[in-house]
């Protein structure tokens, strides 16, 4: 009897894990989008070349983010965004952890 008990039990603890360290995955990305963005948005106004700020965003952004930089002349920006854990996608959670960093020029110099 707590042989049949424990087959019933251990998936759905493993379900219950396996969810919420999705969840887990998912705010952390969230934050290192949101990390990463910050940190393009300050080197693009301090002037340091895009290539450079590509790779220092994509250093700090989670893994297969997609990073968009722009430039302009009042101001400077970068966007990163990563897709949810598959866990969550195909529970069908719909959203995605990105980041936004605007500044500045004449501010950060």
């Amino acid at each position: 009897m707590v042989t049949a008990e424990i087959a019933v039990a251990l998936p759905a603890l493993v379900l219950v894990l396996t969810l919420g360290l999705s969840g887990v995955q998912a705010v952390t990305d969230h934050l290192r989008c949101i990390d990463a963005a910050r940190v393009g948005a300050r080197l693009l106004a301090r002037g340091e070349p895009v290539d450079r700020v590509r790779t220092e965003v994509a250093a700090h952004a989670p893994e297969g983010a997609r990073v968009e930089l722009t430039v302009g002349a009042k101001r400077v920006g970068a966007e990163v965004s990563a897709d949810v854990p598959t866990v969550l996608a195909v529970l069908g959670l719909s959203t995605r952890p990105h980041g936004v960093g605007w500044a500045v020029p004449e501010v950060v110099r």
